[in-house]
């Protein structure tokens, strides 16, 4: 649905407010501040088991000890969260803060780019106290840089939000997926990405947006796609070369590429170019997974954008679409798995509600994933996904202190990860 127009104007001023009047202010933790976490249970993720009971011990912003028992230094401040079970903090390596629901290419145009920064913030907010401690933004929709704001504006400590990678604006060829194709062209309506129609053109593109404070580039390697009798099409937009351009100009100052790419040939193309992840991947060929398995890309499935599409089309005739979308996924993604082809966790949040997108572990448990191994992707995958390997994703000493408490066992219910209690980022308490 759209955003009411009335109540977008004072809602972001309200909350600002509360920002400002510290309601949601935290501080960070003194370097030598003591606590311990303490539950029923404890997800040692690495092993894929439920440790009884659990603890964190914590000093400033990482952690000190972890298990069924720690030292408990004098004066410590402990926290009981009683039956709950601590894990580290989720993962989504695949959401878009600008966007919220309702018609994604209205919004872009219809609301201005401050807008949507404010909007951004709450949406980084709720994404947090949903237990997302960590994110991966792919793409502003229009906005620009403005992304970087936000990232920035979190690791000061002035808004609450999870650790982000961002990529600023997407990349995309003319008449692209971005494009805005469905209007007037005579009132020379904005692409939602940024235009780059050759080799050439993509190192520039890439150049300006690292200037503008990039971590990564997104690039969108497919679409539209379409599906009759079973048979999934879908367009690529660049070759394997320029591909392979653009991921040597990222490499070049440390970065990496990921693809929005559904099928093939583009998913190829993005596998021989070694992109980082390909995001969405309706469809992969046996070579193309063959090569994610060698080079170690990461597929990112984003059920639960396909499910929220399905379940709010505009008619039963694009619910159906939808529908056949998913199920024909759903297929793809168990052969995918039976390949050994890398998963990381995306749900492509936005233009579902913000703080929902837990529902996209519960899907891939439902399409084929056992829970441990859905966790793993999560948050071991995750972590590697994001460049944090060694600092998030697991409850270690020396780890970043990111760990949310939920209700339940979550290798018995992976539903569990939609009910969560307790989030700490860094050490500082979000919610409790």
């Amino acid at each position: 649905m759209r955003r009411n127009h009335g109540s977008s104007a004072w809602l972001p001023v309200v909350v600002l407010l509360n920002f400002a009047a510290g309601g949601f202010a935290q501080s960070a933790p003194s370097a030598g501040h003591m606590t311990i976490l303490h539950a029923a249970r404890l997800l040692d993720v690495r092993a894929g088991k439920i440790v009884t009971p659990g603890e964190v011990l914590i000093q400033g912003e990482r952690i000190v000890e972890a298990g069924s028992a720690v030292r408990h230094p004098a004066g410590v401040e402990t926290i009981d969260l009683g039956d709950s079970t601590l894990m580290p903090g989720l993962i989504d390596a695949h959401v878009h803060l600008f966007l919220h629901p309702g018609a994604e290419d209205l919004q872009t145009v219809e609301e201005s780019v401050p807008q949507r920064t404010i909007l951004a913030t709450l949406a980084a907010r709720d994404d947090l106290m949903a237990g997302f401690t960590a994110e991966r933004d792919m793409g502003t929709e229009g906005a620009g840089s403005a992304d970087s704001a936000v990232r920035d504006a979190i690791n000061q400590g002035l808004l609450p939000g999870p650790r982000l990678r961002i990529s600023g604006n997407a990349v995309d060829i003319l008449g692209g997926h971005e494009d805005a194709i469905h209007y007037n062209p005579a009132q020379h309506v904005l692409s939602n990405a940024t235009y780059a129609n050759n080799a050439a053109d993509l190192v520039k593109v890439i150049r300006q947006q690292y200037k503008e404070g990039a971590d990564f580039t997104k690039i969108y390697e497919t679409g539209p796609d379409s599906i009759r009798e079973g048979r999934f099409s879908t367009p690529y937009q660049y070759s394997e070369a320029e591909l392979a351009a653009a991921v040597q100009e990222a490499a070049r100052l440390g970065k990496r590429v990921a693809v929005h790419a559904t099928g093939e040939p583009g998913a190829l193309y993005a596998a021989q170019a070694g992109v980082e992840s390909v995001d969405h991947a309706d469809q992969l060929s046996e070579e193309t997974m063959r090569l994610m398995r060698e080079k170690q890309i990461f597929a990112v499935p984003t059920f639960t954008i396909s499910e929220y599409f399905a379940a709010h089309a505009a008619s039963p005739e694009t619910a159906a679409r939808e529908h056949a979308m998913l199920d024909f996924h759903a297929q793809e993604f168990r052969k995918q798995l039976a390949a050994g082809v890398p998963i990381a966790v995306g749900s492509d949040v936005g233009p579902f509600p913000h703080g929902t997108q837990a529902r996209e572990l519960v899907l891939m448990v439902q399409y084929g994933m056992t829970p441990v191994a859905a966790l793993q992707a999560d948050l071991l995958n995750g972590a590697k996904l994001l460049g944090w390997e060694g600092s998030i994703g697991v409850l270690e000493p020396q780890y970043l202190a990111d760990v949310i408490a939920v209700a339940g066992d979550p290798l018995k219910d992976i539903s569990a990860v939609q009910n969560v209690k307790f989030v700490m980022k860094g050490g500082v308490v979000y919610k409790k």
